[in-house]
């Protein structure tokens, strides 16, 4: 550790005749500060967590009665650390350490544009400028404001909304996306937003070159094209969406996995793989196609359902095709999506009838252009720790913001109608916190009642101390995890969902540190359909059956052990506890791509392991359905016994989506959709035998 110098009002008057009415011991809104101590520290792993980062930053503020500034170095790497503190109500010779922020792996040898933006915006002399500052509290605060996140989301989202409505105009999907040209184009822009969003952030996790964003290094791979051509989105993207990330490596064992799809010789005639969608198309766009296959050998499958090809043949003609993504390189493809809408230059356009406004000019550039200039970070902020990127959050904000200019029921778009319906992150902790206390209270009644609610309240803030329970309350608490069911009937892009599971981790992990109870709870859970499954008659089906399950015990283990510690519980959690509905499908995608986020970041790469020791993601399509839940349903009469037959589909349905959550294959998911569908309408038709209204 260095300390490097003490900041305080005598160092910054001499320093800026600017600041020369610069008041050390000034109160402010009760906050005092006289002074700022500025530390180095070197550590010797080259890369560190935002939590790990922010407990040394709370353990050294604590030796200090002032704020500390902290440069950490790790590896090729620098990360900036500052604390908000105030003074505390009761005892002023105390602060009370609050949310920990950080500007987080800065490269020394190639800085991140946004990062050198940033370091100068908190610069006295910038901060001068806009603000003007009297004293440390307004200097510490100036701080707070320019490292406020939200703002950051702000100017993304505004520089993306941009995009979009220039984009509306100036793309093309196919008919089948949508009733009308403004419909169409509304859903599948904020379909490609999504999905280009979501591979940015697992880019920022290592798993997909930077090679693919690169215009310079396209150009080696790429012919050379118009930029009113669509080369760049069919060749890059959507071989990437659909023929990359929803298909497994090529590997000693299946060398052809990934591969361009065969043409026919016959004009208008169909070839072997025709709308099989998880081979490469576009061949003609590459300079060399072996060079391409080399290019994405290196993505990890993900699997997960996200990036699985909306087209199809119609379900009640045959040989009739649905396109929806138009992933096809026939000559008669409706997708128009030019080049220049992910590379352009910085451009002044007219979308004055968009906002309601009057002669105003609105700057747009190329979609990777406006990634580019944004860092973006894997981890989602907490109340207590904040990297100032962007975060899987935006996700949602971006998408209800959008959305707001879409009306599902009736399809049609209201483009002057773009107000945020996003809810804020402190209301959201609000409601997870009141809810679950709520249920965990009633839960623990019956194996305690000494102060459950303040423990409990205890155990749910964000803080380093030990938990209040006992080794009994313990199991209890867990156990009552595990059972617990959370419904949002209305989620939107999963912004309660994705605050139940965070909370719900963070519950476990001071409960259950290593993950011995959640780890044994899952495995006792296959154990008890193990004892089940024995009383099948059927000795061929009970033996795969168990030969299934036991299957699952092993991979209960490996997602434990060869992962970090809340990957386990994330995975399980939401296999068995989380559920969302929401009228409008693509706001379902959202929230599944915020979970699939979530899971990304807690796996530990590995170069030598199968698909680079990536688990593929679950699919999560009976999760987080989409529906409307507004329609009530008239139920029968009081009837006296339950109908069994319903209960055994029912548990029947219940094993479907189990393996259904962990299929790979496009055939195997098919194969359990259409089980699914077929109990679901058989368990119907028991229901109106019923008397129920379905």
């Amino acid at each position: 550790v260095d300390f490097l110098f003490q900041l305080t009002g005598e160092e910054i008057q001499p320093s800026a005749k600017t600041l020369s009415l610069f008041e050390g011991d000034k109160r402010v809104n009760n906050q005092l500060i006289q002074s700022y101590l500025f530390f180095a520290l070197r550590l010797k792993k080259p890369s560190y967590s935002r939590s790990e980062l922010a407990a040394i930053t709370r353990a050294l503020n604590r030796l200090f009665p002032m704020p500390a500034l902290i440069l950490f170095v790790h590896g090729q790497t620098l990360t900036l650390s500052i604390i908000n503190r105030r003074l505390h109500k009761r005892d002023e010779a105390k602060d009370v350490l609050e949310k920990v922020t950080l500007i987080k792996d800065i490269q020394f040898a190639k800085p991140h544009r946004a990062h050198i933006e940033i370091l100068y915006d908190l610069s006295l002399e910038a901060l001068q400028q806009t603000l003007g500052l009297t004293n440390f509290v307004e200097l510490h605060n100036a701080w707070q404001k320019t490292l406020d996140s939200s703002q950051l989301n702000k100017r993304f989202y505004q520089e993306v909304a941009n995009w979009y409505f220039w984009a509306c105009d100036e793309a093309a999907f196919p008919k089948a996306a949508g009733k009308d040209k403004n419909t169409r184009n509304a859903v599948s822009l904020i379909r490609l937003i999504t999905r280009l969003i979501f591979v940015w952030f697992v880019k920022e996790k290592g798993l997909i070159p930077e090679d693919l964003f690169d215009k310079r290094k396209l150009a080696e791979l790429l012919k050379p094209s118009d930029p009113k051509e669509s080369a760049y989105y069919k060749a890059i993207l959507q071989n990437l969406f659909f023929a990359t990330l929803n298909t497994e490596m090529n590997t000693p064992q299946k060398p052809d996995s990934r591969r361009f799809r065969s043409k026919t010789n016959q004009p208008k005639g169909r070839d072997q793989h025709y709308m099989v969608h998880n081979l490469y198309r576009y061949r003609d766009y590459f300079k060399d196609s072996s060079r391409a296959l080399e290019f994405l050998s290196t993505v990890p499958f993900l699997n997960g359902g996200l990036f699985e090809c909306l087209d199809s043949f119609d379900e009640e003609n045959p040989e009739k095709v649905v396109r929806i993504d138009g992933f096809s390189d026939r000559p008669d493809n409706e997708i128009d999506v030019p080049d220049y809408l992910f590379f352009s230059e910085e451009k002044t356009v007219d979308l004055n009838e968009v906002y309601g406004t009057r002669n105003k000019r609105y700057k747009v550039r190329g979609l990777i252009n406006i990634f580019e200039s944004y860092k973006f970070t894997i981890n989602e902020n907490t109340p207590i720790e904040e990297e100032i990127a962007l975060d899987p959050e935006l996700l949602g904000r971006v998408f209800e913001n959008l959305l707001a200019s879409y009306n599902p029921e009736t399809e049609t778009t209201a483009r002057k109608q773009t107000g945020s319906f996003y809810t804020p992150r402190e209301i959201v902790n609000y409601m997870v916190d009141e809810s679950l206390i709520f249920h965990f209270e009633n839960e623990l009644s019956t194996a305690t009642s000494d102060k459950i609610n303040e423990r409990l309240h205890h155990l749910f803030a964000y803080n380093d101390e030990p938990h209040q329970f006992s080794p009994k309350e313990v199991d209890a608490l867990i156990q009552a995890i595990d059972n617990v069911k959370i419904l949002d009937p209305a989620c939107g892009s999963g912004a309660f969902p994705m605050g139940i599971l965070h909370k719900l981790v963070f519950i476990l992990a001071k409960l259950d540190p290593r993950n011995e109870k959640w780890q044994q709870r899952q495995i006792d859970r296959v154990n008890e359909a193990i004892k089940a499954a024995e009383q099948i008659e059927d000795s061929t089906f009970r033996e795969r059956t168990i030969s299934e399950l036991e299957q699952q015990i092993a991979d209960i283990h490996d997602a434990f052990e060869r992962n970090e510690l809340d990957y386990g519980r994330k995975l399980y959690l939401i296999e068995n506890c989380i559920y969302g509905v929401d009228i409008q499908p693509i706001a379902c995608q959202i929230a599944k791509l915020r979970f699939f986020i979530s899971l990304v970041v807690e796996q530990k790469t590995d170069p030598r392991a199968e698909n680079l020791g990536i688990r593929p993601l679950p699919n999560l399509e009976t999760k987080f359905v989409a529906a409307n839940t507004l329609i009530a349903v008239d139920r029968p009469g009081q009837q006296d016994l339950r109908n069994l037959d319903i209960g055994r589909k029912q548990a029947e349905l219940r094993r479907v989506r189990e393996r259904y959550f962990t299929a790979r294959t496009p055939a195997t998911k098919a194969k359990y959709r259409e089980k699914d569908a077929k109990l679901r309408a058989e368990m119907a038709e028991l229901l109106k035998h019923d008397g129920w209204d379905t």
